[in-house]
């Protein structure tokens, strides 16, 4: 399961960032693999948006697609 993947909503653990590139960006945002985030929304075809404390962060779907994700509770 893939950033792609979630709704509205959901809350999920990053599991797997593997392209060293994507995994970079991703620590420019404050995101590592183990980091609990929500969904705030996403847009067909568009950026997936991300709820981490008071921060809200869109992550293009070409990011988002390479960032595996568990939802919580699935651990």
């Amino acid at each position: 399961m893939t950033l792609v993947d979630m709704k509205h909503g959901n809350k999920f653990i990053i599991d797997k960032i593997e392209d060293k590139n994507t995994r970079l960006q991703a620590l420019r945002f404050g995101i590592s693999e183990g980091s609990e985030i929500e969904c705030a929304g996403s847009m067909p075809g568009g950026p997936v948006i991300l709820k981490k404390n008071l921060q809200e962060i869109a992550i293009g779907r070409r990011t988002a697609e390479k960032i595996s994700v568990k939802k919580k509770g699935m651990i």
